[in-house]
C-alpha cells in the first residue's frame, strides 16, 4: 500500500515489545531459571517446551503478567527437579519471575517522538493485554500515556476484543489501523475484524505469540522500525 493515511484515523497501539522492551525480560528469568534447574539431560529447548505447555494451560486459567509466569516457573521447577526441593529454592524461583516487576520500562527506539507526531494527526488508543495492574503500571512508569486518548486492557487480544473496542470508542473500521509486533494478537485477529494492521517485527517477539500472517488482506502494511508510521500516517 503506497502513500500515506488521511488524517483523524484511528491508530490502536499495542504496548509491550512495541512501545517497550518486554519479553527480553521474561527470557532472561527463564535463562535463570533452566541455569538453576541444572538438570543432568535436558537441554534448554526440551525444558522450554514443557515449561510452554504449562503456561498454555495456566494462562486459560490466570492469564498472563510477570506474577503468573513466576507460578508457572514454581510448577515447572517442582515437575523437573532432580533433588530435594527446600524453600528457599522455591523462594527463588519465584523471584525470578517477580524481578521483572521491577524491570526498567526501556522505550524502543523513536517511540517518543513518533508519538507525538501520530497524536498531532490521528487518534491514538493503546490497546494491550495481561493483568490490569501490570499493565496499568507500565504505561504510567512510561510516561508516554498522555499521548493516547484511551487506554485499553484486555485479558485476551482477539477478534471479540477488537470488535468490543471498535463498538466503545465507535471507530469506523474503514479508517482505524492496528499496529503492533504479535501476529497472533496484534495483527490476525485485527485484520479478521476488518481493520487495517501494520506489522512492525521484534526480533524476541514471545514464541507463543508467533503465526503466519494473514497474507490474503489488502491493508496489511509490514515496516522494519516504529518510527517508519511517521512515513505512512
Amino acid at each position: 500500500m503506497a502513500g500515506t493515511i488521511p488524517p483523524r484515523s484511528y491508530l490502536i497501539i499495542d504496548a509491550d515489545d512495541t512501545l517497550w522492551e518486554n519479553n527480553i525480560y521474561f527470557e532472561d528469568a527463564f535463562a535463570q531459571f533452566f541455569e538453576f534447574l541444572d538438570h543432568s539431560h535436558l537441554p534448554a529447548a526440551q525444558v522450554r517446551a514443557i515449561f510452554d505447555e504449562m503456561e498454555i494451560a495456566n494462562i486459560r486459567v490466570n492469564g498472563y503478567g510477570a506474577a503468573n509466569f513466576a507460578r508457572n516457573l514454581t510448577q515447572c521447577y517442582h515437575h523437573l527437579v532432580e533433588r530435594e526441593v527446600k524453600e528457599r529454592d522455591i523462594v527463588h524461583v519465584l523471584s525470578l519471575g517477580q524481578r521483572i516487576l521491577d524491570a526498567p520500562i526501556e522505550l524502543l527506539p523513536g517511540v517518543a517522538d513518533t508519538l507525538a507526531h501520530l497524536s498531532e494527526r490521528h487518534e491514538l488508543t493503546l490497546f494491550t493485554k495481561g493483568d490490569l495492574e501490570e499493565q496499568r503500571l507500565k504505561v504510567e512508569r512510561s510516561g508516554i500515556g498522555h499521548f493516547f486518548a484511551h487506554t485499553g486492557i484486555v485479558r485476551e487480544k482477539n477478534p471479540l476484543a477488537y470488535q468490543q473496542l471498535v463498538e466503545d470508542r465507535r471507530m469506523d473500521p474503514t479508517k482505524a489501523w492496528m499496529i503492533g509486533n504479535s501476529p497472533k494478537s496484534d495483527i490476525n485477529p485485527a485484520l479478521e475484524c476488518g481493520l487495517g494492521a501494520v506489522f512492525i517485527p521484534h526480533e524476541r517477539t514471545w514464541s507463543l505469540e508467533h503465526q503466519e500472517l494473514r497474507r490474503d488482506a489488502d491493508r496489511l502494511i509490514i515496516l522494519d522500525t516504529f518510527a517508519d508510521l511517521r512515513s505512512i500516517f
